[in-house]
């Protein structure tokens, strides 16, 4: 378990979203109720930093308006700096989602067009300030999908950051919905963004979609050759991580991890679930786990192990972001009760 050696001055970028859930395990609008939470990869692993004891900033922007308050507020509630959320025109990012049941899958609709966060033009953002003194930048895939704006944002930010020093963690997280329409510059943006990253969360697949990769099928022969062949291409990069999922349905799952580096490929798992309460922001937990641990000097066998017991502990939460705490991973593996 880290030891919390290194306390990070770490930065997110990209939207916050409002996520409107139908209650239990009733499919969308069934009834008259929604349950709300305020979510997006990004914020979620800040939230996940913050809980272990980092300092996180949210680099985002927000709506003028009450429902941008709330998310304010609940942002600061998860002990993130605010200070460069940015309000303005616009609307709040919303996504309805609906629990799966039996063999009933899980249901997302987003309805984020026009939000004030894929309105603001890439000149709009302080790089400077708004990184001034952080050690780490977490970036996704998500943000260049929104459009060119936030494209060229993330990538200014990630320049930025890696110009003063910065570590550069950058989530692949393809969503070919987003995408649609700009399909075809998608991998050249993408590119871009992992060439200035020193840790990549990314498939065999999602690499496919950079560079010119023959797949097999057999998933962690895929992923060593794809690593491999990115450490070529691009020279910043030290660890590639991946996550796998075995489903025996909506509330039992199996989760392993693979990480690749100069050096090497490790593997970590599995991590049997019964009972699942949250999927959504698990992989958003693995990453701060990580972020964590290799942070503080962790060997990568020992971080790859720590970052999926939290995305283990992180589906015994609802809700988007993780409260994972060190003693949490302890416990977990003691088979005792998470304190709370």
């Amino acid at each position: 378990m880290s030891d919390m050696k290194t306390r990070l001055n770490a930065a997110v970028f990209g939207e916050v979203m409002l996520r409107l859930s139908a209650p239990g395990r009733e499919p969308l609008l069934r009834s008259a109720r929604l349950e709300t939470w305020f979510g997006g990869a990004e914020a979620n692993v800040a939230a996940g930093l913050a809980a272990l004891g980092h300092s996180a900033r949210v680099i985002t922007a927000l709506p003028d308006n009450a429902i941008g308050d709330a998310c304010l507020g609940e942002l600061r509630r998860s002990g993130l700096d605010t200070t460069h959320v940015v309000r303005s025109n616009g609307r709040m990012g919303l996504y309805f989602h609906a629990s799966g049941a039996m063999q009933r899958p899980a249901e997302i609709v987003y309805d984020r067009a026009h939000s004030a966060f894929s309105l603001m033009p890439h000149e709009g953002w302080n790089w400077d300030a708004a990184l001034d003194g952080v050690d780490w930048l977490h970036l996704s895939g998500i943000t260049p999908a929104l459009g060119a704006a936030p494209a060229r944002a993330a990538l200014d930010a990630a320049q930025r950051a890696r110009e003063q020093g910065a570590k550069v963690s950058f989530d692949f997280n393809f969503r070919p919905m987003l995408w649609q329409g700009r399909e075809a510059e998608a991998g050249a943006i993408l590119g871009e963004l992992v060439a200035q990253a020193t840790l990549l969360f990314s498939s065999a697949g999602d690499l496919a979609r950079i560079m010119p990769l023959e797949l097999t099928g057999r998933r962690e022969a895929d992923f060593d050759s794809s690593a491999k062949a990115a450490f070529a291409r691009f020279a910043g990069l030290e660890c590639i991580v991946t996550t796998f999922r075995q489903s025996r349905g909506t509330l039992e799952q199996t989760l392993e991890a693979r990480l690749a580096s100069r050096d090497g490929v490790i593997a970590a798992g599995p991590e049997t679930l019964a009972g699942i309460v949250e999927r959504i922001g698990g992989g958003d937990a693995f990453a701060a786990g990580l972020i964590d641990a290799l942070a503080s000097g962790t060997d990568h066998q020992t971080a790859l192990t720590d970052a999926l017991t939290i995305m283990a502990v992180k589906h015994s939460i609802p809700g988007d972001q993780c409260t994972v705490r060190h003693s949490d991973i302890a416990a977990w593996r003691e088979g005792s009760d998470l304190k709370r």
